[in-house]
């Protein structure tokens, strides 16, 4: 199924996408998609509903972040075979981990917006994985079973802040409106392989990146083995796989996002994205 929420942000409602493509309003039978609610168990139970039932939700309505009230937002860096080569980096050993602020999560076509001083913000398109059962020293041949579902996420970044204030990623990963998510949290079943997915995105109809997961070096399945040695995943948890070839740090001369730019994304089976970009303060 394909699960999501929708309404003015901060006051989103559970929903779901029917077989016509109509949302549909789960309200009557889940408060949210929150740490609390989501669980692999939560929207296995879901998939029993009537949606035809279910009261239809107007088109138009604007379409939140897959996930509400996340307590933790991860991501992997240097995760594509390709991109790492075009950013002038070795493969990694071992996956790189942080972290970005939950404060930086918005809807899916929500504007992204330039930070003060920004001069350098860039796009990745991203394969997302909410956790849907907590997990800790997970083998690898478990580790997909722990998953709720999968999203598309726009890893926006602040190349300057990521790269030249003295470390930690997290700087140039977390402003307002960097992480995009949703616009549907898909569950496994309708995904299949999750190292079989095409993954786009354009800037003003010229398209940057064109990729699939298969080029990822650390899967889906490791990701999660891994990061559940150093800490116990829980349900909610939202994970950036990396992004592939194709940002703006690795073209030649580097190309970043202005003011107006329009920039549209999509991982195969979890949805597209659309947002302008917009300056701070507008």
């Amino acid at each position: 199924m394909k699960f999501l929420r929708f309404g003015p942000a901060g006051a989103e409602k559970p929903g779901c996408l029917d077989a016509t493509g109509t949302i549909r309003d789960l309200s009557g039978l889940i408060d949210d998609f929150t740490p609390e609610t989501l669980s692999c168990k939560t929207l296995e139970r879901l998939k029993d509903a009537d949606l035809a039932a279910l009261p239809q939700v107007p088109a138009g309505t604007r379409i939140g972040p897959c996930v509400g009230a996340a307590r933790n937002f991860f991501a992997v860096g240097l995760n594509y075979a390709r991109h790492a080569r075009e950013t002038n980096n070795p493969e990694p050993a071992e996956p790189v981990l942080f972290s970005k602020a939950t404060s930086c999560i918005c809807g899916p076509n929500d504007p992204i917006i330039l930070p003060k001083g920004s001069v350098k913000t860039d796009w990745e398109v991203e394969l997302g994985i909410v956790i849907g059962r907590a997990c800790e020293h997970v083998a690898e041949a478990d580790a997909l079973s722990h998953v709720a579902g999968y999203c598309t996420i726009n890893d926006v970044s602040e190349r300057a802040f990521q790269i030249e204030r003295g470390g930690q990623w997290i700087k140039g990963k977390s402003a307002p409106n960097f992480g995009p998510i949703g616009p549907w949290l898909v569950t496994p079943d309708e995904v299949g392989d999750p190292q079989d997915l095409a993954l786009t995105l354009s800037v003003n109809g010229e398209k940057m990146q064109d990729s699939s997961t298969s080029d990822m070096i650390f899967g889906v399945a490791t990701i999660i083995s891994y990061m559940s040695r150093f800490m116990r995943l829980m349900p909610g948890d939202i994970i950036a796989t990396g992004t592939p070839e194709g940002v703006g740090l690795g073209f030649t001369p580097p190309r970043f996002l202005r003011e107006g730019d329009v920039v549209e994304l999509s991982v195969e089976k979890l949805g597209a994205q659309r947002q302008t970009v917009i300056a701070s303060g507008s």
